[in-house]
């Protein structure tokens, strides 16, 4: 896609801090980070969510991720890692095409998320689960 911000750096047009690249993935520091050495896994190929790929181009694109992990970590010396995918902009995505969050986190750094659980009232837990699988045929 000729506007999208991330296929423009894949290829070359605009400057990054590029850490990793094979043939289908690359990944570069977000030049705004939650956390020094956050950095973006993206396919290299324009695609906008997760559900838009293949099991395969999924399978190609989290393959760099395990490496790419443990270099953060290492560079970083952090203790944990966020590896986070907003998939669609209600959940925050802000750029359309599809890319892995790699941030990493330390005690007390002040970065956090709300994980409001909740429990299904009566019955709707099998309601849900049989609307998944439903959806999956």
């Amino acid at each position: 896609m000729d506007s999208c911000i991330f296929c423009r750096i894949v290829r070359g047009e605009i400057p990054s801090s590029k850490v990793y690249e094979d043939e289908d993935v690359f990944a570069f520091l977000d030049i705004g980070p939650l956390a020094w050495g956050h950095v973006l896994v993206v396919p290299k190929k324009h695609v906008e969510e997760v559900a838009a790929m293949s099991p395969a181009e999924v399978s190609t694109l989290f393959a760099a991720v395990p490496k790419l992990a443990a270099a953060v970590m290492k560079a970083t010396g952090a203790e944990g890692l966020n590896v986070l995918v907003n998939n669609g902009a209600v959940a925050g995505q802000a750029v359309a095409h599809l890319h892995v969050h790699l941030i990493p986190r330390r005690t007390g750094d002040g970065l956090g998320y709300r994980w409001n659980a909740k429990e299904y009232p009566e019955g709707e837990l099998a309601a849900w689960h049989r609307r998944i699988i439903d959806a999956m045929k």
